[in-house]
């Protein structure tokens, strides 16, 4: 799964930098926007952009969305007000709409570009705007007020995205492989061997289900080989 985040017409300098900030936080290496009213390179927008100004000096700018949609396999909308509307389909939450766009990607067998669209930070997006999408997102918030600022959406969003695209994750730790995990259960049998335990093959196999269950990283698992160690 491709993502491109697509910002519709953002007002505010302050918005536009906290978006590219956070963006830069998620592994997001370029910013689309749709006639952005607020001036994307001025001095607010880079102030509040920390080091993450460079995606606004590469943006893409274009004057309508549908010049986006062609570019994209699938159009995500986003809307802080839930809707109740048949022309605009299932309303979904972040983490079940990455699912379905997975799901259409192993029928498919492609990997799906995502455009991620976001609304004016004022406005939100039209009913026409929406329409153009394929799936529509909303993000669960307190009732009493429910319409998040567009940067808190999009960290919501693209953190949900990085759970799907795993390999972009900066907790995506090396994996032991099979020979050190077979070096850590021989010495735990090892280190059990002489002890006064009446069933020493239950405790060993409750110990391959706790390795198996924990996901050691192998700097962990190491740890582990260290400390059963003579």
């Amino acid at each position: 799964m491709e993502l491109k985040l697509i910002i519709v017409s953002p007002k505010y300098q302050l918005n536009v930098g906290y978006i590219a900030r956070v963006a830069k936080n998620f592994g997001i290496d370029k910013l689309y926007f749709v006639k952005p009213r607020a001036n994307i390179h001025g001095k607010k927008a880079i102030m509040y952009s920390k080091h993450a100004h460079d995606l606004l000096d590469s943006a893409f700018i274009k004057n309508t969305l549908e010049e986006f949609a062609n570019e994209c396999d699938v159009l995500v909308g986003t809307s802080g007000i839930f809707r109740s509307n048949p022309r605009l389909g299932q309303v979904y939450t972040p983490e079940n709409a990455y699912k379905k766009i997975l799901d259409e990607s192993k029928r498919y067998k492609k990997n799906m570009i995502v455009g991620l669209v976001i609304g004016r930070d004022d406005k939100g997006l039209t009913a026409k705007e929406l329409e153009l999408c394929d799936i529509l997102v909303h993000i669960n918030a307190n009732l009493e007020y429910p319409v998040l600022n567009i940067s808190h959406s999009i960290a919501i969003l693209l953190y949900e995205a990085n759970r799907f695209n795993y390999k972009k994750s900066s907790l995506n730790l090396e994996k032991p492989g099979i020979e050190e995990q077979k070096m850590l259960l021989s010495l735990f049998d090892d280190s059990i061997r002489n002890k006064r335990i009446r069933d020493k093959k239950s405790v060993s196999r409750i110990f391959r289900k706790m390795l198996r269950r924990s996901q050691l990283d192998r700097h962990e698992l190491h740890a582990m080989i260290s400390a059963f160690k003579e």
